[in-house]
């Protein structure tokens, strides 16, 4: 699974590196993502983006259709469960 990940856990340690902040990292990860839409990391990507954003019920939306839970806490905590995840 990780070769077909890898741009999306590039794109998000990208989006890490600037302390998971709204600005052109962010649009990078949210576009890949949307790009990807239907594809179980993908959708779980989107979920953390729109999570970033603020936006709790379009993030609830994409955790659903990536059948996660919604995630609490930490940014960092997460992207490091999803990153563990997507390089198994």
């Amino acid at each position: 699974m990780a070769s077909e990940t890898m741009p999306l856990i590039e794109a998000f340690n990208r989006l890490a590196s600037v302390d998971f902040a709204m600005g052109p990292e962010w649009e990078a990860v949210h576009d890949l993502c949307q790009a990807h839409e239907g594809e179980q990391a993908f959708d779980w990507g989107h979920a953390l983006c729109h999570r970033i954003e603020g936006d709790e019920w379009n993030a609830g939306y994409w955790y659903r259709r990536a059948g996660k839970p919604v995630a609490e806490g930490p940014f960092t905590d997460e992207w490091t469960a999803m990153r563990t995840g997507l390089l198994a």
